[in-house]
């Protein structure tokens, strides 16, 4: 059974999976990423599947909808519908949900936005583009994906303005 569970403690192999799921650019300073948890800004919850860690999920509560920064399920616990599971729980805490998906040119971009569109999830047409983490690389090219955005916050543009203020701060 998957479970997840609220920490403000990242675990080292929560700091292990984070690293080994994301390449360097893709990912924020890991002491960065302790200070915000530690601030209350960044959410962290803990996979658990059968009192066996699983994966974790970074998410931010933003005005309007929460924001999906990174998820990751251990290679150990794939493959058994651990993801999926998490989702809909995810989507029944949270409501409107936005994350950002790489663009469909590898394989496994292409299976990671098909697996958010099987749930229900859409892109967002516009071009986007998320604030560099470091600053030897640039802006990253990423593709915005929502689920249950009210129309009030619905827009590219609002959501976009959102990530930048409050995620990364721009």
């Amino acid at each position: 059974m998957i479970r997840l569970i609220p920490t403000t403690i990242a675990s080292e192999a929560i700091k292990n999976l984070y690293e080994e799921a994301f390449p360097e650019e893709e990912r924020r300073p890991w002491d960065q990423q302790l200070m915000l948890i530690a601030s209350g800004k960044l959410q962290l919850l803990h996979i658990v599947n059968d009192d066996t860690f699983a994966g974790f999920i970074f998410f931010w509560r933003l005005p309007g909808f929460s924001f999906i920064e990174h998820f990751a399920i251990h290679p150990g616990a794939r493959g058994g519908g651990a993801g999926t599971q998490v989702m809909l729980l995810m989507e029944a805490e949270l409501g409107g949900i936005v994350l950002e998906v790489e663009p469909p040119v590898t394989e496994q971009a292409i299976r990671r936005i098909g697996f958010y569109e099987r749930l229900g999830y859409q892109a967002f047409t516009e071009p986007y583009h998320q604030p560099s983490y470091y600053p030897q690389y640039p802006p990253l090219e990423l593709r915005l994906m929502q689920k249950g955005l009210s129309s009030g916050t619905a827009t590219f543009q609002t959501v976009k303005d959102r990530l930048y203020k409050y995620v990364y701060n721009k």
